[in-house]
């Protein structure tokens, strides 16, 4: 997921000054400026995105602003939801919520047109079972998630900051997982994938010692591809690299107890 720059946000100001798309900053002063796991990404929104944007915020969009718990029944009509933190473009969540009809998809991002795009493909296929949330998924974890409303998180291709020195801007860290354990219900699975082998591997090493998740694996190791994810575009730019993408499938223990 990648923060919106100073010039996104004053696009996405103007763009929807009567509050018909989503919000420049949500969550505005009302948290700490912690370290993120975001990095900016300039995009320019088509008007497409935009038109989509207008037409279905209101009704298929959250903005993240931590004011409120919000209730999953009711915003995605009883279906078990699966938080996807992340969706770039949005082609691979739709194609997953296509392919699950019986399951919602809570998608957060704040690439404004990634969140267009989303919405558009939604109403293009007829896919009713998806949210589009914008902000910060830390804010919506911690502060409008009740415990253990999840049916299953998904973090496909985070940054991998690949610096040392940026390591600590990682999203799977050990207080993130602490944070996704209390929000998931026990059973349910936290999928991370990833083609940069460094972060697999710290992947790896911090679910496997965290003590609310357990491998799926039997052998402890990654998981080959699973049907239901789809090869997406960024992946694909990944292989021809010649990079290794791994899969992590960590269930959420019953016994790791809520904070």
């Amino acid at each position: 997921m990648t923060e919106p720059t100073e010039t996104e946000n004053r696009t996405t100001s103007r763009m929807f000054p009567d509050g018909t798309g989503p919000a420049a900053d949500p969550a505005g002063s009302h948290f700490e400026r912690r370290i993120r796991s975001f990095q900016p990404r300039r995009s320019r929104v088509t008007t497409g995105q935009a038109d989509a944007l207008r037409r279905m915020w209101g009704a298929w969009g959250l903005d993240i602003d931590g004011q409120r718990v919000i209730g999953l029944d009711e915003m995605f009509g009883g279906l078990p939801v699966v938080l996807e933190i992340g969706f770039g473009m949005g082609e691979a969540t739709a194609r997953m919520a296509a392919a699950d009809p019986g399951t919602g998809i809570l998608a957060v991002d704040v690439h404004t047109p990634g969140q267009g795009n989303l919405l558009r493909l939604a109403e293009e296929h007829g896919l009713s079972n998806i949210r589009v949330a914008n902000g910060d998924a830390i804010i919506l974890l911690r502060e409008m998630l009740p415990p253990e409303s999840l049916a299953g998180l998904r973090v496909y291709f985070p940054d991998p900051w690949p610096k040392k020195r940026h390591h600590k801007r990682r999203l799977i860290q050990p207080e993130f997982l602490t944070l996704a354990a209390g929000r998931l219900r026990p059973g349910v699975v936290l999928h991370c994938a990833t083609d940069w082998e460094p972060y697999a591997e710290q992947m790896l090493a911090e679910l496997t010692a965290h003590p609310g998740f357990e491998n799926t694996q039997q052998d402890g190791g990654y998981t080959p591809r699973p049907a239901f994810r789809p090869l997406t575009r960024f992946e694909g730019q990944g292989l021809d690299k010649g990079h290794t993408v791994h899969d992590l499938l960590f269930r959420r223990v019953a016994e790791f107890p809520l904070s």
